[in-house]
């Protein structure tokens, strides 16, 4: 348990799975001390990222606050079940995030029927997407999401674009043939092939990862072109309920343009811009001005009292 001040909730957090697919997911359940039933938050991370990379410290804040919170991660990557190990898919991370719904939906410590969704940069993306198939929801945030895929494979230009397709090619191959997947860096030093190559962008996945723990940094090939199709930003119109984007007017891998254009067409959205980078919003001074902002938004839209 974590004594926070006294105008703020103490929280526990328990290690939890649930299943998806074909395997499980592991997650983090924290519970505020002293609210009986609880709201909840599902919080998803971004590209390649697993729970360890400071959703600790936006659950943390949201126990306080009295909302109950479900940090997990994607199957095949970290502690989470499944494999080949590395695989991304947005197909099956929604899957996970339908998953996790049935089960924060099940859990009896909490209200199954105030539940919110939180995601950040890929996970933001997926937070819009989940947020428009499931109208019982009572609230969404989407953090410097990844709203277009087309943008920001234009973001990282024509010749980073090029560098990675012998490698996905490679993974094509290696599919049909039965072997262990090709793998992409995630993050690199521009100029390098990766997902994503600009001047943050391998620092600032860097500074995310606790001391002692080692970030994985790399995919299986085969999601390029799943990434490139994929315009969560789209699913925007059809929330049915309040969704609060954050986005970063710096942002170098989700270009804020198309994405404030894209968002706004959310009926009861809310947008909040910050001059933060992409990599910022996790830490620091941007950290605590997102997370406060949030906070009030979630406390808004989810202690709210419902009909039996």
């Amino acid at each position: 348990m974590n004594q926070m001040s006294p105008l703020t909730y103490p929280f526990t957090r328990q290690d939890v799975r649930f299943e998806s697919g074909e395997t499980y997911c592991s997650a983090w359940l924290y519970l505020p001390v002293g609210v009986e039933r609880p709201p909840i938050v599902v919080l998803g991370h971004g590209l390649g990222a697993v729970r360890e990379m400071r959703l600790d410290a936006f659950s943390e804040r949201f126990a306080a606050a009295g909302i109950a919170t479900l940090a997990f991660t994607y199957r095949y990557f970290g502690d989470s079940g499944g494999r080949p190990r590395q695989l991304m898919s947005v197909k099956r991370q929604l899957v996970d995030w339908d998953a996790a719904l049935d089960f924060v939906k099940g859990c009896a410590d909490v209200d199954g029927r105030r539940v919110g969704v939180w995601g950040s940069s890929f996970g933001g993306g997926h937070a819009i997407t989940v947020a428009s198939r499931h109208p019982e929801l009572l609230a969404a945030i989407s953090q410097c999401p990844f709203t277009d895929g087309l943008a920001s494979t234009a973001a990282l230009g024509v010749k980073g674009s090029l560098q990675v397709m012998p490698v996905l090619l490679r993974d094509f191959a290696a599919r049909l043939l039965g072997r262990p997947p090709v793998m992409v860096p995630i993050a690199a030093a521009p100029g390098q092939p990766a997902l994503m190559n600009a001047h943050d962008a391998l620092p600032g996945y860097l500074a995310l990862v606790p001391k002692g723990m080692v970030f994985v940094n790399h995919v299986a090939a085969r999601v390029l072109p799943e990434i490139m199709a994929y315009r969560p930003g789209r699913s925007a119109s059809k929330v049915k309920f309040p969704i609060l984007f954050c986005v970063s007017t710096t942002d170098t891998v989700t270009p804020p343009e198309q994405t404030i254009a894209l968002v706004r067409k959310a009926p009861h959205g809310e947008t909040k811009l910050y001059a933060a980078g992409h990599f910022e919003f996790y830490m620091g001074d941007a950290f605590e001005e997102l997370v406060k902002d949030q906070t009030q938004f979630l406390t808004k839209h989810l202690f709210v009292s419902l009909a039996n």
